[in-house]
């Protein structure tokens, strides 16, 4: 081979003497061949992938710029550079003497290679990143290899005179071409049409070495550094990184995954079932095979529901971690590539170090040997840190993307989830599923490699160290072994522990969810107490849980920082001892250490990446639980078109569960098309899971329901989302301006509008919160009519309006002259007013239909609806009323034609003139305190256009803290640690690292014991000293750090447990106002993400940080202690490292913060779709959600990507650091080779070595640590919110106050907030002990301004309020509310049993409770249940129906019995009957006590003994009904609107 070499250039291939010498080279044949062609071969290999572009030729070519122009002139002079040296060759072939072979090949393989830069260049411009990396690394390849000539030429030139020169010229020619095409691809090359995406994201178009550096990204840095950053300000995602891109890959891959896993479920129950012989076996399959196989595997999970009593029902699994792999496995090969070359040259280091301890040994060694160790030290750190962030780079990414796919794999679950699931999890639990379970998932991929590269690098070391000490590494390998099956046993108990934390977890942030939404009531019935205790209990078992699994967590700290040191002690002491001979020397000593560290790393990792693994499977599990669970089933729902007939029942049943009882029960109907029917029966007669059947929430039994046409659904309870009032009502249909009014007029919102701050621009809060009862309900009839569908399903939508409202809307919209009388319209309704202008009645009993026809039909059959409607006053009067009313109505048409109806009676009435103060009434109303910082509020406001209208927006941005973290934070913090705990961990550490730094001194003099007894045998009580000293010291540090470790278990506890109770104490001590302002999701959030954050990253945090900071100082003392020179390198690199850190952490901080920012909108929008999935579904807008979600969630990626990328630019930098400290130290110990031993200089280097990592996570840490404790941040923030007045005060009310029940109004005024005006304008009357009054008023006249002002909800700005001769001023809010009583409006109930919902404190005995129950009408109900009194009521009542959701809440009042009761609108949900129930009770069980009742319905209040009408916040009138009907005034108006003439009229 090398003859043929010779032959070939015609002189010496290879000559090992070249090299032992001073001024080594190497041979001129070897540099014109192998050198040339090893970058040659590699562009030849690659060329074929860079010119794929131009093949496929769909995209067109990008525009020429100055910088392609520029490369390919470069490019072609190359070209012109080979064609010269070919003609030389050629002349000098003419000549006599013939040039060798080389001469002809070398330019002739140039030329070739020229070209194809030339075709390369071309082809990039197909692409948007115009720079091609093989390119790039092409270039690197040739300037090295070409390098070793360019010196050996110089160096010839320099000692004698130059025999070529032509060639000579030509090469430094090339060379330097070379190296400007090498600068020139470095820089971005950026189309002209391309320019609008670089500014969206620099990364499509950086050049590779931009892209490897992240250079691209420093402009962002900069951006972070000058001012915080906005959202606005972070660059967008690249298509293939959007939500949509990426899900839509995973549900592919998840679908058939889930496919199989269900596949195999099926095979494992049938297996079970066979096991267990179970009679119902066989009836089941016969019904299977009866379908296809497909079927039957959609089907079958259904019969899940038989085991669903027992906690753990099957369910498909071990297909999530598939289908994640089979999505993105090209990110994982790429990664595994990436960490195979760094775990390689990880082992390079300790060889080179090994080699160059030899060298300063070695007096004989040759200088040059010295220098090119230190540079390959250096390429070799350089080339790791690359691929190290590359592979980092992909993971994170990785992580982001799994947590996005699964984030919105949940979210469209949750879209499509049958209402069974839907039970199966609350929305608090879906919402952790979303934070915590995704978030696992995250952080697990970013380690997922290391279950195969940790085991890989501790094989490496393991052989690379044999090679150093022989089978004493035994000895090491033993004590290694020895750990695994602690550390097992130590990841099986924390596996427990999380287990039953996130149970915990779950429990906690349920009630916690609950108690948001029922805010109101607690503080009505001052309840707070009894859930504060609740949850604090469970916090109790949360933090014991938090402490044993920190114990857990600092006991395996303990194990692995004993272990390198022990696997250490363990080899030296063997080695020294089995034999005299054996003597360990510098070389041996620190290699070995170097190789000991790079084992620490991946021993470290395992048990980490281990125990994050635990934490997925769990995660996986629920995950998998959740996503494969069963779908919305409609395949009773049929739409086939059949004449005449727009719904039909056939033989319909229907149940809420799978196997539960039938709630629907044979219904047969027919419904003609443009027909109005009305469904009424009592209450728990199923009229609303008949509604609920046609939308297909239910599971059927039997029969089917045939739909024809789109669907518009009114539910019962008004769902709104937090948007304006406009997209309400749209409700993502276009605007058709015509259409809108329309609809807005007939819906009687116009009035609404002027009242609104910003007319229908108004923001309306979470869950409509600033809109009034009768609003939402408007709101959300206004959406059904604007969307034009064919069917209306109306679920009672007038119950929640005044009467003449309700007359109105009847009239306009859903009557037979309404705007919908072309539709078809089913209306469940308790209003029997209506009835008779219905085409037909539908009577509901117990879930089965009894009758239906037309009215007249109905009453003349006299059968359940004519005795219904006998109980409720006489036909023949209510006939009359009806005529009556009719022509009323008629005559009014014409005057009402100009005015805005339903507001005003006549133009000269007295409403019209107060509606102009009402407007700003309702205003202030709405715009609850805003602001919770005034002074942000009021720079906001300076800034921000004018157009905005006060009150517009309620809800505000979440204020996003920005610069520098206050220092303050951390010391808050270690306040609540304790300062006697944090100075003891602090000095532990201090401890740990001093022994850490004594260790590596002795070992370094134990290995100069090697040169001193040279020749001479070792004495052995010197051996022995050695090892007792080493193994002493070793053991130390661990101690210490144990020490240190345990009490800050203890200390973080304490901080959780502090922090956690006031953050609590306080939220549940602020006054309403807060709640309305500040979403649900963001309080959640809070006590969720940040409460989590304080529990456990911030104490883990903490700990490293100090950890590495002592590492770090340790270090730098230990290389300076060798080489005092190094200290005047440590200056200048730390100004660097410094400058970096600064940029780098305001950027960090600022992206984490818009990441916690833009994170909580997920989950709000999650929750208000989970609230509102019966309407989404109904409208057939899940598209359109997910959308929605989409965008969200893009946004939020689009922080989280920004980190990362932030992370790893930061890391590039921090490791070029390393990387110069690594080659200094080696070059300071080349130069001053003669005074050095080779311990120290061991002793240095490998502690460089070891350096790097350590500065990258100072600063990881450091920032993390910022980031966290913003944490810290929030949760003070909410505990700083200003509380309401104090729940108890010195002052106590008499015992048995109030005895009478006595109220006075004194001149009493109140406003909402103190900028605002007055909603209550002095207000003086008199109310008499047990006396009953009615409170009636338009909407906004001030009636729930009137009870909130009786709890102080609302504190007066004037004039006090006196119940039996105490002012409610002067005490406490719990002695004032547990002595008053109300029935909210909306009926809220708790998850727990029934008995906690009446009597939370058990002050009651079970016989009172029975009392109130039978009181109440619902004995016979809880009687039936299976648990009674213990009646598990689910989360916010859903098991219950309205009706009797409204019947708990009268028994709670019942058994307070206090003297005072208030009713608020409480009878709009239920029906007549119902009504008649509950207005008995309270007439007979309240009898000797003082009732307010703020009514819609005027017949509730008729017998009252006195009428307070209120208008514009002001009583108007004030006296009996009798009194006020004979009076022609406001009252008489209302009354004559809804049909009262007299008193006597109505029996009610």
């Amino acid at each position: 081979m090398s003859a043929a070499l010779e032959k070939f250039c015609g002189s010496v291939f290879w000559n090992a003497s070249y090299l032992t010498r001073p001024d080594a080279d190497l041979p001129e044949c070897f540099q014109k061949t192998v050198l040339v062609w090893i970058p040659l071969g590699f562009l030849w290999v690659f060329t074929p992938w860079q010119l794929l572009p131009m093949c496929r030729g769909k995209e067109r070519k990008s525009s020429l710029t100055k910088l392609y122009i520029f490369k390919q002139v470069l490019t072609v002079l190359l070209v012109l550079t080979a064609v010269a040296e070919l003609v030389l060759a050629f002349l000098e072939d003419m000549g006599l003497d013939s040039p060798p072979a080389v001469q002809y090949t070398n330019p002739s393989l140039y030329m070739v290679t020229w070209f194809l830069v030339l075709l390369i260049h071309d082809t990039r411009r197909f692409c948007l990143r115009r720079d091609s990396g093989i390119l790039f690394c092409f270039w690197i390849l040739s300037l090295l290899c070409g390098i070793l000539r360019f010196q050996s030429l110089v160096r010839r030139a320099l000692q004698d005179s130059i025999s070529d020169v032509p060639r000579f010229v030509l090469f430094f020619i090339s060379y330097g071409l070379q190296l400007l095409l090498f600068l020139l691809s470095g820089f971005s090359d950026i189309a002209p049409e391309a320019k609008e995406m670089t500014n969206k994201n620099p990364e499509v178009t950086a050049s590779f070495l931009s892209s490897i550096t992240f250079e691209w990204y420093s402009r962002m840095v900069y951006k972070g550094y000058r001012k915080p950053l906005e959202i606005e300000d972070v660059w967008d995602l690249k298509d293939k990184d959007k939500i949509q891109a990426i899900y839509g890959a995973f549900e592919k891959n998840m679908k058939t995954a889930v496919r199989k896993a269900q596949a195999e479920l099926e095979i494992r129950k049938r297996k079970k079932r066979q096991r267990e012989s179970d009679p119902d076996h066989g009836n089941s399959m016969s019904k299977a095979q009866s379908q296809d196989i497909l079927v039957m595997e959609e089907k079958q999970p259904k019969k899940k529901k038989k085991g669903a009593k027992g906690p753990h029902k099957d369910y498909p699994r071990g297909w999530l971690m598939k289908a994640l792999g089979k999505t993105f496995w090209k990110n994982l090969l790429l990664s595994v590539g990436f960490k195979l070359v760094h775990d390689g040259l990880v082992f390079v280091s300790p060889q080179l170090l090994k080699l160059l301890i030899a060298f300063v040994s070695d007096e004989e060694a040759f200088a040059w040997q010295g220098y090119l160790y230190s540079i390959l030290l250096f390429l070799t750190a350089l080339i790791q840190s690359l691929c190290l962030q590359q592979y980092f780079h992909l993971c994170f990414h990785l992580g982001t993307n799994v947590r996005a796919s699964l984030i919105a794999a949940i979210y469209k679950k949750a879209l499509t989830m049958s209402s069974a699931t839907r039970k199966e999890s609350t929305v608090g639990e879906t919402v952790n599923l979303m934070s915590a379970d995704a978030q696992r998932f995250m952080d697990m991929a970013n380690f997922i490699h290391q279950l195969w590269s940790s085991p890989l690098q501790i094989i490496l070391s393991i052989v690379f160290l044999w090679g150093e000490l022989g089978p004493s590494v035994l000895a090491g390998i033993a004590v290694m072994v020895l750990l695994i099956p602690i550390n097992g046993f130590l990841v099986a108990k924390a596996k427990a522990i999380q287990v039953r934390n996130m149970k915990n977890k779950d429990e906690r942030m349920k009630i916690m969810g609950e108690v948001l939404n029922g805010i109101k009531i607690l503080k009505l019935f001052a309840w707070e107490p009894s859930f504060e205790k609740r949850i604090n209990e469970i916090r109790a078992r949360e933090l014991k849980d938090l402490l044993n699994f920190t114990y857990l967590q600092s006991i395996s700290i303990f194990v692995f920082t004993c272990a390198p040191f022990l696997v250490s002690l363990a080899s030296f002491a063997v080695y020294v001892l089995v034999d005299q001979n054996n003597v360990l020397d510098a070389q041996k000593a620190f290699t070995a250490i170097s190789l000991f560290n790079v084992l620490r790393f991946p021993m470290s990792m395992l048990p980490l990446v281990l125990s994050s693994l635990v934490q997925t499977n769990v995660s996986t599990a629920r995950l998998e639980r959740y996503l494969g669970g069963e779908e919305m089933d409609t395949s009773a729902i049929h739409h086939d078109p059949i004449s005449g007939s727009a719904v039909r029942f056939s033989d319909a049943t229907f149940s809420w569960e799978q196997d539960g009882n039938a709630t629907i029960r044979d219904v047969t109907l027919d419904i003609k098309p443009g027909s109005l029917v009305a469904v009424v029966g009592a209450v728990g007669s199923g009229k609303s899971s008949l509604v609920s059947a046609m939308l297909g929430e239910m599971e059927n039994i039997k029969g089917h329901i045939n739909i024809q046409g789109s669907l518009a659904y009114v539910p019962q309870q008004a769902w709104i989302q937090n948007a304006t009032l406009k997209d309400n009502i749209l409700f993502g249909s276009e605007l058709d301006e015509a259409r809108y009014q329309q609809v807005i007029k007939a819906c009687a919102l116009l009035p609404d509008l002027e009242l609104l701050p910003a007319g229908d621009q108004t923001e309306i809060g979470e869950k409509g919160i600033n809109l009034s009862g009768g609003q939402k309900q408007r709101v959300s009839l206004a959406r059904a009519v604007y969307s034009n569908a064919d069917i209306y399903v109306l679920d009672d939508p007038l119950s929640a309006v005044d009467a003449h409202v309700g007359k109105y809307l009847f009239e306009n919209v859903l009557g037979p002259k309404g705007l919908l009388q072309k539709k078809t319209r089913i209306l469940v309704t308790h209003g029997i007013s209506f009835l008779p202008q219905v085409d037909n009645i539908v009577v509901l009993v117990a879930g089965a239909v009894s009758e239906h026809g037309s009215y007249s039909t109905l009453l003349a059959n006299r059968g359940a609806f004519a005795q219904f409607l006998n109980s409720y006053g006489n036909q023949e009067e209510a006939a009359e009323q009806n005529t009556t009313a009719v022509a009323l109505e008629e005559a009014e048409e014409q005057r009402d034609e100009t005015l805005e109806p339903c507001v005003e009676e006549g133009p000269d009435d007295v409403v019209s003139a107060t509606l102009k103060r009402e407007a700003s009434v309702h205003r202030r109303e709405f715009v609850r305190s805003l602001s919770t910082k005034s002074t942000s509020s009021w720079k906001k406001s300076q800034e921000e256009p004018p157009k905005k209208v006060k009150g517009q927006q309620l809800i505000e941005k979440e204020a996003v803290e920005t610069g520098k973290v206050k220092f303050s934070m951390y010391l808050r913090y270690l306040r609540a640690v304790g300062w006697g705990y944090s100075f003891w961990v602090a000095m532990g550490y201090v401890a740990q690292y001093v022994a850490y730094v004594g260790t590596n001194l002795w070992l370094s003099a134990w290995t100069d014991d090697a040169e001193r007894y040279q020749n001479q045998t070792y004495p052995v009580q010197q051996r022995d000293l050695r090892i007792g000293v080493f193994g002493a010291l070793g053991v130390s540090q661990a101690i210490f750090l144990l020490f240190a470790t345990m009490l800050s278990a203890h200390g973080a506890v304490r901080a959780s447990r502090i922090m956690h109770q006031r953050l609590l104490s306080n939220i549940l001590r602020v006054p309403m106002s807060f709640f309305d302002t500040t979403p649900t999701g963001r309080i959640v959030n809070r006590f969720a993400k940040d409460i989590f954050t304080v529990d456990e990253t911030i104490p883990m945090s903490f700990r490293s940080w100090l950890s590495c900071f002592m590492a770090i100082i340790s270090t730098l003392l230990m290389i300076s202690l060798a080489t005092p020179f190094f200290t005047i390198i440590v200056i200048p690199l730390g100004i660097f490292y410094y400058f970096v850190l600064r940029f780098y952490i305001s950027t960090s901080r600022q992206l984490r913060r818009l990441d916690s920012v833009t994170r909580s909108p997920i989950y709000s929008h999650f929750g208000e779709t989970v609230s509102g999935l019966s309407v989404i579904r109904a409208y057939g807008h899940q598209e359109r959600f997910l959308k929605q979600n989409e965008s969200t969630m893009d946004i939020n990626q689009k922080s989280v990507y920004s980190w990362i990328v932030s992370n790893r630019w930061l890391a590039i930098r921090l490791e070029f650091v390393g990387s110069l400290v690594v080659f200094f130290s080696a070059l300071l110990a080349v130069i001053s080779k003669g005074t050095l031993d080779g311990g120290i200089v061991g002793l240095s280097i490998s502690s460089a070595l070891n350096v790097t990592q350590t500065l990258n996570w100072l600063v990881r840490m450091s920032s993390e640590l910022e980031t966290n404790i913003v944490a810290v941040e929030r949760v003070h923030e909410y505990t700083k919110v200003k509380r309401e007045a104090a729940w108890v005060t010195e002052k106590r009310p008499p015992q048995g106050w109030p005895s009478k029940g006595e109220i006075q109004f004194i001149d009493y005024k109140v406003r909402y907030r103190p900028e605002l005006e007055l909603v209550l304008q002095g207000i003086t009357c008199n109310i008499g002990s047990t006396e009953k009054v009615g409170v009636v008023g338009r909407t906004g006249a001030g009636k729930s301004s009137l009870t909130n002002c009786l709890f102080r909800v609302l504190e007066a700005a004037g004039g006090k309020i006196v119940i039996d001769g105490v002012d409610i001023a002067t005490i406490g809010l719990h002695d004032l509310r547990q002595n008053l009583t109300i029935i909210p409006q909306d009926p809220v109930l708790f998850t727990g049993t029934l008995r906690m919902n009446l009597d939370p404190f058990d002050q009651y005995t079970d016989e009172e409770v029975w009392k109130a129950l039978e009181l109440a009408h619902l004995k016979k109900y809880v009687q039936d249940l299976p648990e009674r009194l213990q009646h598990l009521v689910s989360e916010g009542g859903e098991n219950l129906s309205v009706g009797q959701r409204q019947l708990v809440c009268l028994a709670r009042a019942l058994l307070r019995k206090a003297k005072i009761l208030i009713l608020d609108e409480a009878t709009a949900a239920v029906d007549l009957e119902t009504d008649h129930l509950i207005q008995t009770t309270i007439r007979s069980a309240f009898a000797d006590c003082t009732v307010l009742t703020i009514a819609h319905r005027l017949h509730t209040i008729m017998d009252s003994n006195r009428v307070m009408v209120m208008n514009a916040g002001r009583i108007v009138e004030y006296d009996s009904p009798e009194e006020l009907l004979q009076k022609q005034g406001v009252f008489s108006a209302m009354a004559k609107d809804a049909g009262i003439t007299n008193t006597e009229t109505t029996t009610l």
